[in-house]
C-alpha cells in the first residue's frame, strides 16, 4: 500500500516519513521469530538431521534452505556453502518485506526508495568486500581492462558500471512493489469480493519474483568478483 494510506503504524503515532522504517523493524520482528522457532523445532542429535515428515516449521525451514542452497551453488559454486547465510537473509527479508504490503494495514518498506536503495547498496558493498578479500589486488586490477594502455578507458566505464547497479537493483524493487501494491489497493476500493483474490495472488508472486530477481543479481555480482577462484 501506498505510505501516504492509513496504516497500523498510524495507530502507534509513527509519522508517515517513517512508515518503512518501523515496518522494516516488524519483519525484522517476524523474520528472528521464525529462525527462533526453525532452530527450535530442529531439536538435536538425530533428529536434527531427520527429514520433516509433515507440514511444520522444520519442514517449511528445510525446504527454504535447500532452495537457497541449491540456487547458491548453481550460480557461485562449490564454494558457495559459505554465502548461503548471506542470501538467505537477503531473499527473506525483501519477500517478507514485499508481502507485508499484502497484509491489510500494514506496508511494505520496499516499496520506499530509501530502504530499496539501502538494500542494493548493501549489494553492492557485500560483493566488493567479498571480490577484495577473494582477489586483492587482482580485484582492483580488473577495473583497469585486459590490457595496460586501455586503463584509461576501462576504469571510468568500470566505475560507471559498478556504480549504477545498486541503483538498478534498488530502484527495480522499489518500482516494481510500488506498482504492484498500488494496484491492489486501486482494485480494493473498488470491489471488496472475487477480484482482489486474482490480484492478491498476483502480488504474492510478484513479490516473490523480485526478491528471488534480487537475491539472483547479487549472486552473480559474487560470482563475478570471485571468478578468478574458480
Amino acid at each position: 500500500m501506498a505510505s501516504g494510506h492509513f496504516t497500523l503504524f498510524d495507530l502507534a503515532h509513527v509519522p508517515h516519513q517513517y512508515t518503512y522504517v518501523a515496518a522494516n523493524v516488524a519483519v525484522t520482528g517476524v523474520l528472528v521469530a521464525f529462525s527462533l522457532a526453525a532452530r527450535a523445532s530442529l531439536g538435536s542429535g538425530e533428529a536434527a538431521i531427520t527429514p520433516a515428515s509433515k507440514f511444520s516449521i522444520k519442514g517449511m525451514s528445510e525446504v527454504l534452505v535447500e532452495f537457497i542452497d541449491t540456487l547458491t551453488r548453481e550460480v557461485i559454486g562449490p564454494q558457495a556453502r559459505k554465502y548461503v547465510p548471506l542470501f538467505g537473509a537477503v531473499f527473506f527479508f525483501i519477500a517478507f518485506s514485499n508481502l507485508f504490503g499484502l497484509i491489510p494495514g500494514m506496508t511494505a518498506a520496499t516499496s520506499n526508495i530509501n530502504a530499496a536503495l539501502a538494500i542494493g547498496i548493501f549489494s553492492f558493498l557485500t560483493y566488493n568486500i567479498i571480490g577484495l578479500k577473494h582477489g586483492g589486488w587482482h580485484y582492483l586490477a580488473h577495473f583497469f581492462g585486459p590490457v595496460w594502455w586501455l586503463a584509461w578507458l576501462m576504469l571510468p566505464l568500470e566505475i560507471i558500471s559498478h556504480s549504477v547497479r545498486p541503483f538498478s537493483l534498488g530502484m527495480r524493487l522499489s518500482i516494481n512493489m510500488t506498482a504492484d501494491h498500488t494496484i491492489l489497493g486501486t482494485f480494493l476500493d473498488l470491489t471488496k469480493v472475487g477480484v482482489p483474490v486474482i490480484f492478491y495472488g498476483m502480488g504474492t508472486f510478484v513479490s516473490l519474483v523480485q526478491a528471488f530477481v534480487f537475491t539472483m543479481l547479487s549472486m552473480v555480482y559474487v560470482s563475478l568478483a570471485t571468478e578468478d577462484e574458480h
